[in-house]
């Protein structure tokens, strides 16, 4: 049986989305989502309002995070040109996701006071970009980035600020210009292996599931071995991004390595032609504690 009831993949202004976390969340019941994850880029600062407007609109929320981590393997020509990607992130995503959590408990400082350094070392690799570009004939108000951003300040704020400033047309020109992976003015930071980060959100009663592996160019088959071996709990099979092909080959080589699968609209904003919800996954295949919310709601 497959079900379109939830969505685990989303931003809000909290990271690096246009639309609030209350927009978020009615956006979310009135695509019919009935479990809603906000996970927003290395910052659990959208929980608690997140859980506020999920109640209101009548919906389930499942506290989540995305977390930004080394790569795990290195990327594979092949897979790159059949995929036709120019090239691989270089940075790995980490959905975390916590069913059970309870505010303020001593597993939720205690996974907050590990996550801050995670979003404490955007803002200086932020203040090293800005100084870049300037070097470059850009001239920018890093303050008028850092105020595009909630508490996770990122490239797509910095994009956004150089469209505004007339230094490029769209958000995408300024990433394939200048600020995307590889480009003049990217600057890598430090951040946890994906093992590292799922031994954090395990000892904080987690889940884990790797986010759109599409984007990482690596050969399925080796994928899911580095990810078992890893402690990875699922991987997001069922992402906006994928071919109904991939999503397919990914659902069963998880399957072959008892691996779980999630879904994810990786909902960022309407203005980029995306909406939240319609995504379906096999309920069979989620993780054991998202198939229990399945099974006391419908009780």
């Amino acid at each position: 049986m497959w079900t379109e009831k939830f969505d685990l993949h989303s931003h809000s202004t909290n990271s690096d989305g246009p639309h609030s976390v209350d927009e978020v969340a009615r956006m979310m019941a009135n695509s019919n989502v009935r479990f809603w994850s906000l996970t927003d880029h290395d910052t659990i600062s959208g929980w608690e309002d997140a859980k506020r407007a999920a109640e209101y609109e009548g919906i389930v929320f499942i506290p989540g995070v995305e977390l930004t981590c080394m790569p795990g393997l290195e990327p594979n020509v092949d897979v790159m040109e059949k995929h036709q990607r120019e090239r691989a992130s270089d940075s790995w995503h980490l959905l975390a996701y916590f069913p059970d959590m309870i505010f303020q408990s001593e597993q939720h400082l205690d996974f907050k006071h590990w996550l801050a350094p995670l979003g404490e070392g955007r803002v200086p690799r932020m203040v090293a970009m800005v100084e870049q570009l300037g070097e470059l004939g850009i001239s920018l108000d890093l303050d008028a980035v850092l105020a595009r951003a909630g508490d996770s300040v990122g490239r797509p704020h910095l994009a956004d600020e150089m469209v505004k400033q007339g230094y490029v047309e769209t958000r995408q020109e300024a990433f394939d210009k200048w600020i995307g992976d590889g480009k003049p003015v990217h600057i890598t930071r430090v951040k946890p292996s994906i093992a590292e980060a799922c031994e954090a959100v395990h000892a904080a009663g987690g889940i884990t599931s790797l986010a759109h592996p599409l984007y990482y160019c690596v050969d399925t088959v080796d994928l899911m071995d580095f990810c078992r071996d890893s402690g990875v709990d699922a991987i997001e099979c069922f992402h906006r991004s994928h071919l109904d092909s991939y999503r397919l080959q990914l659902w069963s080589a998880a399957k072959e390595a008892s691996l779980g699968t999630t879904c994810g609209s990786d909902f960022h904003g309407m203005k980029y032609n995306q909406s939240p919800g319609r995504m379906a996954v096999p309920t069979a295949s989620l993780p054991l504690q998202l198939k229990d919310a399945l099974t006391a709601l419908d009780a």
